[in-house]
């Protein structure tokens, strides 16, 4: 046991090569995207709507399609069956998350100028769990949007889970749901990160001794 974490110890100690430096700033530039592009969309087909209506879900607003007017649309549909209207102040998300995800952009960058292999580590397992708390966020605020409906409600529906991924037909609609540009691109970071780390390992393998330590 104390041989596998000395081990562990000197792995974290290792310090970045010019490779590992660029991946990690590499991940930091893959968060840019996420000022730019909607983390997440919406769309909304019936018989009465063949265009569709569409919803894209920045990281700090939401945006409706047909100039924004698709937002207005689904909130009178949204009134008829006594769900609450979709507005960006019930989304504190919007408050936090572009904070945090610079924050992060930060650390990336503090870590390829100055790191080793342990401060890499540090910002994926950081990483890591801002991903899973966002997603865990994100499918609650479906969940409650579906399912905390106004009992006075002029058309009666059962509580429904909006789809988070995928396909799904809710009463005369058809709801996709699909991440979008900014969600494939944080999604890469911790593929990046995780080939910074191997090809720091793999540096320290191949380095001299006296280096590596």
């Amino acid at each position: 046991m104390r041989a596998f974490l000395d081990k562990g110890a000197r792995f974290l100690e290792i310090p970045l090569d010019i490779g590992p430096r660029a991946l990690v700033a590499l991940a930091a530039l893959l968060l840019i995207p996420c000022y730019l592009a909607p983390l997440w969309n919406m769309t909304m087909f019936a018989p009465q709507y063949p265009g569709g209506l569409r919803l894209d879900i920045y990281s700090w607003k939401l945006e409706g399609g047909n100039g924004g007017q698709d937002v207005k649309e689904i909130n009178l549909l949204n009134h008829y069956i006594g769900m609450r209207d979709l507005v960006a102040a019930d989304f504190t998300e919007f408050q936090w998350m572009p904070f945090v995800v610079g924050g992060m952009g930060l650390l990336f960058l503090r870590a390829a100028a100055f790191g080793k292999t342990g401060n890499v580590v540090d910002v994926l397992v950081m990483y890591a769990y801002f991903s899973v708390f966002s997603l865990w966020s994100f499918a609650y605020k479906l969940y409650s949007y579906g399912h905390e409906l106004a009992p006075t409600a002029a058309v009666k529906v059962a509580s429904f889970m909006p789809p988070m991924f995928g396909r799904r037909q809710l009463a005369n609609f058809e709801v996709y749901s699909y991440p979008g540009p900014a969600s494939y691109a944080l999604g890469a970071v911790p593929l990046v990160l995780l080939a910074a780390i191997w090809l720091a390992w793999r540096d320290g393998r191949t380095a001299p001794r006296g280096r590596a330590a």
